[in-house]
């Protein structure tokens, strides 16, 4: 997909999907086959729900009918939210991710599992998870230290270093 194109689509979907309350976070086209998929994912502060979702998918694909933003040919609308492991990118995201646990790609090399506590315009506060006994530690990382951030799904909070001796 060109980058006129990606920017042709985000200029005419985002007014819609901001009236609905979300903000529109990723806009991508693939082609399946002889098909094509334009895949437009929203959020926000408090995640989505499948009535709104509803709603925008309805939304876009009437603004999307009645203009020729797809060109000619036939395409498929997915609309959906950006998942439990989503990278965080802007800094909306790092304040969505409070009190989750993220994997941290650092600028000065190595990775970082920490769970975000605080996130202030300079950085983040947060809590790294004790190892083998012991106590949690709180680190500060300024957004340039940070090369890369997705959060880490946990299936349970409590400490599973019983599970692991198992």
């Amino acid at each position: 997909m060109s980058t006129t194109q990606s920017e042709r689509l985000r200029e005419l979907l985002e007014p819609l999907v901001t009236s609905q309350g979300l903000d529109l976070e990723e806009i991508e086209v693939d082609s399946v086959g002889r098909k094509r998929v334009l895949r437009v994912v929203v959020d926000s502060d408090t995640g989505a729900d499948l009535d709104q979702i509803a709603d925008v998918s309805r939304a876009l694909s009437a603004k999307l009918d009645e203009t020729d933003a797809m060109g000619e040919g036939e395409y498929t609308l997915e609309v959906g939210t950006p998942g439990a492991e989503r990278p965080l990118t802007e800094h909306r995201h790092y304040v969505r991710a409070t009190d989750r646990l993220v994997k941290f790609q650092l600028a000065e090399g190595g990775e970082l599992v920490a769970r975000i506590l605080k996130v202030d315009d300079e950085g983040i506060d947060t809590e790294v998870p004790g190892v083998k006994g012991r106590k949690a530690t709180a680190r500060r990382l300024a957004f340039d230290d940070i090369v890369r951030a997705r959060v880490r799904v946990e299936f349970s909070r409590k400490d599973n270093k019983k599970e692991e001796e198992a």
